[in-house]
This record gives C-alpha cells, structure tokens and sequence, in this order.
C-alpha cells in the first residue's frame, strides 16, 4: 500500500500539473500529458496485480505489457481521411448511413398552428433543401470531427452582430452554408460567457474564409469574415474531455478515428484471403538434376529448359496430355481455407461494434442462425439513431426552426413544439394488432362503468401517437362525452329529491318500457325507494 506522505507528495503534483492551453505547440501538449500520465499511473497503479516469478501483472517483461496506447490524434490527418471516404466503402457507409436515417422520417410539428401554415413551412424546408444541407453538416461531422453552417439570411451585411429575430423578414431565409472544420471555418479563441446562453463554454465567434462561395454572398473574393455564435449552426463528432476538446480547437473526434484499427486488421484479412486464392491450387514437377542444370549450364541449355516447361504448360488441359521424362514426378498441392470465414467474420464483428451499426446494417449481410430475422439488430440500432438524434440534430432544428417560422410567417408560434417521427417503419398488420390490442382494455373499462366516456375517448386520443388511429376524435367529441357523462348520472341528493316527488300511489304511472323494468318494480322484497332509484337509474 502507499504511504500517506507518498500521496499526499502525489496529490501536490497534480495540482501543480500545468494546464494545456490552446497556444501550446504539439510537442508542448505531448509533453504536458505525459508528465501528467506519469503521476497518475504512480497514483493509481501501485496496487496493481503482479507475479514476477511467473512474469505476470502491471510492469512484468511480458508481451501483453508491451502494448501501449499513444495519444496519436488521427482526427488532425485531413488527407488521411478524406482518402478513406474516397476509396474504402466501409468508411463512407459508416460516415453516411447515420445521418440518412437520422433525417429519413423527418418531424412532425405538435403545435396549433393550420395546416395551410405547417405546409408553407415545410415548403421551404424542401425549397432551400435544407434537410440535404443538414445531412451534409452531419456526414463532414462524422468524417471530419466538425462542421459548420452559417445561416444565410438575405440582407445581412454585419455577421458579427448577434441575429435579431425581429429583423427577419418575410422569405429572408436562403438555407444554411456547409463548410467543415479544415476548408474555411476558424473558431476564434473567445468563448461565449454569458451562461443563459445555449451556447455557454464554446467560442463566441467563428472566422469563415468565403475566397469559394463569394458570388453567392455580398463579400469580396478571399475575405476572412468574422461571424457570431448565433449565426452559425456547429455540427461536431463525437464528445471529447476538456482539453483534447481545447486541442480540437472544440471540435469532436471522427468515427473514423474509432473504427480505423479495426478497420486495418479487416481489411489486411480481406486481402490476405484474396492472395491466398492464387495459392489454392499449385502444380509441382519434380525433375531430377534441376539444380545442377540451372546452375552449372549454359545459358542455351537454360532456354532450351524454359521453352520444355512452356510447352508443357500450354499442352495441360483438362483434355490434354503432359509429358514429362520416366524419373520426373509431377502432383498438385491445394490448400485448405477452412476456418477462415470465422476469422473474417469476427473482423466484421469488430468493425460493426466500433461503429455502433449491426453488420447485417453496414456489410449487407443476411441474418445467420437458426430463426434469425434480424429484427432484434435493427430495433437496437434504431435505438441507437433516436439516441443520436436527441443528441446531435436536435439541438440543430431547436436553433433553426424558429429562424424559418420568423421568415415564412413572420413570428414564431408561441406553443411551437415538434419531434422526430419514428425511425423503424411498422407494417399496416403490425399497427392494426397494436391499436386493437391496446384499445381493447380501455373498451372493456368502459365496458364495466369503471371509466366515463371522457376519460376513454381521451385514452383513444392518446395512443394516435403510436398507434396512428384515433386522429379524428376532437376536442369537442371529449367536451360532448363529458356532458353526457353528467347527465347520465345522479348524485345521491337529486335521487331523494325526485324519489319525495314521487308518491306510492304514483308508482302504476310510471312509464315501464320494457318487462325487465316491471318486473324490478314489482319485487316485493325491494322498498319503495329502491324500486324508484332502480327505474331512474334504468
């Protein structure tokens, strides 16, 4: 165990550990973090497992400690990646797949504007294309660890002026601008400090270069525009710990950087098999003296050998002969490749892990087993996809949608609200079995006068969400049912007072419309009062 005073002299240390900053130069960051890693492997590591005589455990001579893990961030490798996703189709299915089915099923609006208004919106979420310019953001994110869009919004000449929504005017909005972090995006070094902002902790203006897009905006060819945090839509990979965020200049890590070791180790498998089926089958002729002739023999006698062999190799045939000398020996050796589909295959597994995509998703393969359907792959990953969704575009729409409603209607709607539609499509049959099966106890409730007809009406409402029936019941159905819930039931106060209303001698005018309530009223062994509540409840 560690002594105190080792610890507490541990501790010191790393509170007088020198913070990374965004001036350091690589080798000064690599030399931070190691000093760093150096005092916390001395922490934390002194209780490690070890058996020297067997040269097992933390810090033995063995192969299994000779394994390290550099800090090599691949994300800083533009050209490296931007080759992976012009050559490899595994790492353009990794970069695309995601925000295609993020974005497949688009939102829906859950807010009481009309129809007519939420077409127009989304008329001009199709005319400016901005789903397409979203996915773009979202697949030089996945590829590049960051993106941006910087909103174009007609008649804006200052851009480092906070957006004010109340100087959006109609058909302002031309659609967003997708720039990734290496071709003319620059996150300047001051971070916004205002802590109500949505955007507390990262930097408060951004430089984008337009030398490639001028014509399309009022600024000179080759300008270096400085633009506000409120303009720009950012788009990152994935999460990082402060200071590697601070040395991504608070952009995320690339898929690509996850995945790119197992992607090495599948495709060096992948090719090796492909090499191995030129080996499959090899003919070997055996002639006695070959050594000798090859290397005490003329050159002429070497040739005359060479043509023999070409000869003989043109004559091999299926329907052929081949002719050799009586002391020669000729066979073939083939090689086995069994067991190799296991090793591919446990390759892909890795591959599909590291990307969080079933491999029936990203190789296209067949579900394998017995019964297999697949069904299970594809509800953990559409899983998956909601969870990005609420991680990665969600904060994008909340920034943007408002921006569209100010330019199509020119206000936003004060109960706006929206959410994603589901992922995983479900068939007619599927959906029919769901509505009826959740249905089914709510009628049977309402059935036994355990509920009113309110509450079951507003049950049926309720599951149109996911069951996609029951749209057509308005809130006046509700209001309507409520009402007749009311003047179908009596209190125990109203049924005294109709019932002292009502005399014994009365009782044969009662108007009995039907046998069952006469023969209610005629039972001697009920009261007189109960026979009256019985008909009124009736």
């Amino acid at each position: 165990m560690m002594s105190k005073e080792v610890q507490e002299s541990l501790l010191r240390e790393i509170e007088e550990m020198e913070p990374i900053l965004q001036t350091d130069s690589k080798e000064i960051i690599e030399s931070k973090l190691k000093n760093q890693t150096e005092v916390l492997s001395k922490l934390y590591t002194t209780d490690a497992f070890q058996n020297q005589m067997a040269r097992l455990g933390f810090g033995q001579p063995n192969l299994n400690e000779g394994a390290e893990y550099p800090l090599t961030r691949m994300g800083q490798n533009y050209t490296l990646f931007t080759s992976l996703y012009r050559s490899s189709w595994i790492v353009r299915k990794i970069v695309d797949v995601f925000p295609s089915d993020m974005l497949k099923n688009w939102i829906k609006f859950n807010s009481s504007l009309d129809p007519d208004k939420l077409s127009k919106i989304n008329y001009v979420i199709r005319k400016t294309k901005t789903k397409e310019k979203i996915k773009e953001g979202l697949r030089w994110a996945r590829l590049y660890g960051g993106a941006a869009g910087l909103i174009l919004i007609e008649g804006d000449e200052d851009l480092s002026e906070p957006l004010d929504y109340d100087q959006i005017m109609l058909d302002d909005y031309k659609g967003l601008l997708i720039i990734d972090r290496w071709n003319g995006v620059f996150p300047d070094l001051q971070l916004e400090s205002d802590i109500s902002d949505d955007e507390f902790g990262l930097p408060e203006y951004y430089s984008i270069s337009l030398s490639q897009v001028s014509n399309n905006l009022n600024f000179k060819e080759g300008d270096l525009i400085k633009v506000h945090h409120s303009r720009i839509i950012r788009f990152s990979g994935r999460d990082l710990p402060q200071w590697e965020r601070q040395a991504e200049m608070y952009w995320g890590e690339s898929e690509i950087e996850i995945v790119f070791e197992e992607l090495k180790k599948r495709d060096n498998t992948s090719a090796n098999i492909a090499s191995l089926i030129f080996l499959a089958n090899i003919r070997v002729l055996k002639m006695n003296d070959l050594g000798q002739l090859l290397g005490a023999s003329t050159q002429k006698a070497q040739e005359n050998l060479y043509k023999v062999l070409q000869a003989q190799n043109q004559l091999m045939s299926n329907m052929g002969i081949y002719v050799m000398d009586k002391d020669d020996d000729f066979n073939t050796e083939q090689y086995s490749f069994s067991g190799l589909n296991d090793i591919y295959e446990s390759f892909m597994l890795d591959v599909a892990g590291a990307c969080e995509m079933p491999v029936t998703k990203l190789f296209g393969r067949n579900p394998a087993g017995f019964n297999a359907t697949g069904e299970g792959d594809l509800t953990q990953y559409y899983e998956t996809v909601e969870e990005k969704q609420e991680t990665y575009l969600q904060p994008v729409l909340d920034k943007l949608l408002p921006i569209i409603f100010m330019s199509t209607l020119g206000a936003v709607p004060e109960d706006l609200d929206w959410e994603f539609n589901p992922c995983m499509s479900v068939s007619s049959k599927d959906l029919a079995d769901l509505a009826q099966a959740m249905a089914g106890p709510i009628l049977e409730a309402f059935g036994a006068g355990l509920i009113t007809k309110e509450i079951a009406l507003k049950e049926l409402k309720q599951q149109n969400e996911k069951t996609g029936m029951w749209s057509n019941i308005t809130d006046e159905d509700i209001e309507k049912a409520k009402q007749e819930d009311e003047q179908g039931e009596l209190t125990d106060e109203e049924e005294n007072n109709l019932v002292s209303e009502i005399s014994p001698e009365t009782e044969n005018n009662l108007n009995l419309d039907n046998e069952e309530n006469r023969v209610v009223l005629n039972n001697d062994s009920l009261t007189w009062m109960d026979r009256v509540k019985s008909k009124l409840r009736k």
